[in-house]
């Protein structure tokens, strides 16, 4: 029983998933329908996405690159802006989920060289920013995210309609991350040296990361729908074997089941003609803060899949999806990682985190909102 409690604990979106995947089965018996319900596509390229990010993640290549950005750091105002421009901009090519992993404990070793008293007015607000910095840059591409990949096979967009719709706000954010850091790093100035006692080593791995490369360019390919995505699933799970078995264990398997839940659950709702004339009615003009408000209580991924089948506006979709990420600490289950390690490194920090995360969201979002408004 001890060991359900935990799973349910760590795992509330994925058992949400299947719970409203079986229920709503006493409503639509299960048939050949259900099959056509799951989008195989977006979760081949996100399993083959995932898997070569964790190769290139436990080879150390993300790590090497932080190292030699951090060795010439002399200030804290520098070293705040790396750690959280490294959220940024890698968020949108390895997703926000796994920049926030490789970075947050990374940070964790950094923030420990500038000393105690630095190191406990810096450790909460850099990781709050490099949160919210690793949710914002992931709305610039189709990777960036998994309710981005699920939405750009969706929403019938070209790459460049899809990244220029997304780009004011990803401009926006980066100025007031800019702004903040600033601010912040002015304020809490001192002058240090960083050095690793162990540097990341990438010799002898120039062959592997050759493939890796190639890898990740072929679910590139896939995304835009240039390769088919059993070819691109085959191809990456036979170099993953042969390369590094250990990938696969690595994988977010429930992120996978969590999608193919809401998927079954989506499919089934969308029989029901009474649920789908309510949404639909809801979501009818005001679909962009619609997804914003289901956002903050039930995370973008869920939000995104349950509101995508019941409106055809998809491009505020898009936007709603992306804005809504922030609020809730649950808004972006992306944050909930942060917060994980947080409350790992800094037990007695959990309170002061939730409540700078809560503040610092919710003016980003009020931001965010503001621009959407204006535009």
């Amino acid at each position: 029983m001890k060991r359900v409690l935990r799973f349910i604990k760590e795992e509330v979106v994925l058992t949400i998933a299947l719970v409203l995947a079986v229920i709503s089965m006493f409503w639509v018996i299960p048939d050949k329908a259900y099959l056509g319900y799951i989008d195989f596509h977006t979760l081949a390229v996100l399993f083959s996405l995932m898997c070569v990010m964790s190769g290139l993640q436990r080879m150390g290549v993300f790590q090497w690159i932080a190292e030699a950005l951090l060795s010439r750091v002399k200030g804290s105002l520098p070293l705040i802006i790396i750690l959280m421009l490294l959220c940024f901009f890698f968020s949108m090519f390895i997703t926000n989920d796994v920049a926030l992993i490789t970075f947050v404990p990374f940070t964790f070793i950094v923030i420990k060289h500038v000393g105690e008293e630095q190191r406990k007015k810096l450790m909460v607000p850099v990781v709050v920013m490099q949160t919210i910095a690793a949710n914002m840059g992931c709305m610039m591409t189709p990777i960036g995210s998994p309710q981005n990949l699920y939405l750009y096979g969706r929403a019938g967009l070209s790459l460049r309609e899809f990244m220029l719709l997304l780009f004011p706000y990803v401009a926006f954010s980066l100025l007031l991350l800019l702004g903040w850091a600033w601010i912040y790093g002015r304020k809490n100035s001192v002058p240090l040296k960083i050095s690793f006692e162990e540097s990341t080593d990438l010799k002898g791995k120039g062959k592997a990361l050759w493939v890796y490369m190639i890898l990740f360019l072929l679910c590139l390919l896939t995304v835009l729908r240039a390769v088919p995505y059993i070819w691109t699933l085959i191809i990456v799970l036979a170099a993953i074997v042969i390369l590094d078995k250990g990938v696969l264990l690595k994988v977010d398997y429930a992120l996978l089941i969590t999608f193919a839940g809401f998927f079954i659950f989506i499919g089934n709702m969308g029989r029901i003609p009474a649920f789908c004339s309510f949404l639909q009615g809801l979501m009818a003009g005001h679909e962009t803060f619609t997804t914003i408000a289901a956002c903050q209580v039930m995370s973008n991924v869920p939000a995104t899949i349950l509101l995508s089948s019941f409106t055809e506006n998809f491009r505020e979709l898009v936007v709603g999806a992306n804005i809504g990420g922030l609020g809730t600490l649950i808004a972006s289950m992306a944050s909930v990682i942060s917060f994980k390690f947080i409350a790992h490194e800094e037990p007695d920090g959990k309170g002061k985190y939730f409540l700078y995360f809560t503040v610092a969201n919710v003016c980003f979002l009020a931001a965010l909102v503001i621009l959407y408004i204006l535009i």
